[in-house]
């Protein structure tokens, strides 16, 4: 049986051994007349056009003009981008100050070719813009929210798989069914696995055991990214079944809030390169998606209180 050893770009596999899935020659970018583009960047610019397609067709079918959402969108691209970038930098700020050189920090800080953004940044820039343009525009800013929804999660399920194109974002070790083995040689390669290994996102445990996978030496991981753009893929279906049932509007974002918050709160939990509070160990995301699902919860349910009670009056009359 041949062997991965005997070909030269065995690094660039992607083995999930438990499923008998061996994905081959998976790099990370192109180069188009010499110039490298990283799929990280394809897959966030497919991202931004499917959303598109998806929030215009929604807008027809609740009678909105779908030309504000085209215009939205085009006013999003940079201030989402920015905010991705900033919430990011602003949680790792000691990996890009480079002592008195002005220059190479921001040079680093807009470096986005290598990953480097955080989808909660890119909300939170994306909800400020919202505001602003549905106040200019004078639209109804809780029908666009709920418009918005599903072209955010698509967004989000698909800009997973640029993490998956990076071998990033993943979880600990894992031997379990759905763990996911990544060629140590790929950092190696790449320069970058003293750096992951000082940061704890190549752990001790994964090294103390890694595998032997078709002749190659594995990390076995949670691949977290997968399992979020799995959650984000249910919670997209279920919005699309339970469109006909819309019971108020801005309901569709605040089950997106709470859904969503659920989610990456737990899965949050597996991963080893999570944005940390300073030094208290408190993982950023898992809180902040905590406290996304309960607020939003909250108020899911008064609103769902107050329309059954509604309801109870009209039949009772």
């Amino acid at each position: 049986m041949e062997t991965v050893e005997a070909i030269s770009d065995f690094f660039k596999y992607i083995f999930f051994p438990n499923l008998g899935i061996t994905l081959k020659n998976i790099g990370d970018h192109i180069t188009i007349f010499g110039i490298e583009i990283k799929f990280y960047g394809m897959v966030i610019t497919l991202g931004f056009i499917i959303a598109y397609l998806l929030v215009t067709r929604e807008a027809k079918r609740t009678n909105q003009n779908p030309e504000n959402y085209l215009d939205f969108m085009l006013v999003l691209i940079i201030p989402a981008i920015l905010g991705a970038r900033l919430y990011y930098i602003l949680f790792r700020l000691d990996e890009y100050i480079v002592e008195g050189n002005l220059k190479e920090t921001l040079l680093g800080m807009l470096n986005i070719r290598n990953g480097g953004l955080a989808i909660y940044g890119g909300v939170i820039a994306g909800v400020i813009t919202g505001v602003i343009f549905a106040k200019v525009r004078k639209l109804n800013l809780w029908q666009m929210a709920d418009t918005a929804t599903f072209g955010l999660l698509i967004g989000q399920i698909l800009g997973r798989f640029g993490n998956f194109f990076n071998r990033e974002a993943f979880g600990g070790y894992t031997d379990s069914l759905f763990a996911m083995g990544i060629p140590l040689d790929y950092y190696r390669n790449d320069g970058t696995l003293k750096g992951l290994m000082a940061d704890g996102v190549i752990s001790d445990t994964m090294l103390a055991n890694t595998q032997l996978i078709k002749g190659v030496e594995c990390i076995t991981v949670h691949p977290t990214f997968l399992y979020e753009a799995f959650w984000n893929l249910m919670l997209l279906i279920f919005l699309f079944a339970y469109r006909k049932h819309q019971k108020f509007t801005g309901e569709f974002a605040l089950i997106y809030v709470a859904g969503y918050g659920l989610g990456r709160s737990i899965i949050e939990g597996f991963r080893t390169d999570s944005l940390m509070i300073g030094n208290t160990g408190i993982r950023v995301s898992q809180l902040l998606g905590a406290a996304c699902f309960v607020i939003a919860g909250v108020i899911l349910i008064c609103h769902y209180i107050k329309y059954y009670k509604s309801k109870n009056k009209e039949k009772a009359a």
